[in-house]
């Protein structure tokens, strides 16, 4: 089984997006365990900037070439950033899946109960443990 990164400072959701806060703007990107997944990301389609997301709902989308995947956004709100470098080299989120972020939000005020439901890094690196079997 291989062994995947986990980035400490981030919460995870089910669905393998992480989401990381800093400086009151929640910041989301995909798992090391999902980029593993899909392989070769070819393509990424994201939210535009003041679209609002909602949790559990899907915000953008990463082709590869085995498959295209749905990005569901860990938490509500307006987005206030996208990751324009992902345009044109998708393959960033293959090389560094937790420095290669997709987008920011300006959280709604929802925010505390919706990180309160995702999992934390040893939460998460029990999830992928048991998804591996």
């Amino acid at each position: 089984m291989a062994k995947f990164k986990v980035d400490k400072s981030a919460r995870y959701a089910r669905t393998h997006e992480w989401v990381r806060m800093e400086d009151g703007v929640a910041t989301v990107g995909i798992s090391d365990f999902a980029q593993d997944a899909l392989s070769d990301v070819v393509f990424v389609e994201l939210p535009e900037v003041g679209e609002i997301v909602a949790a559990g709902s899907m915000a953008a989308t990463v082709e590869s070439v085995k498959a295209a995947e749905d990005v569901i956004s860990p938490v509500s709100g307006e987005v206030i950033e996208v990751n324009s470098a992902l345009e044109s080299t998708p393959e960033i989120v293959n090389e560094r899946p937790f420095e290669t972020w997709f987008y920011r939000v300006q959280p709604a005020g929802t925010i505390d109960a919706e990180l309160a439901a995702l999992l934390g890094p040893d939460e998460y690196e029990q999830f992928m443990d048991e998804a591996a079997h």
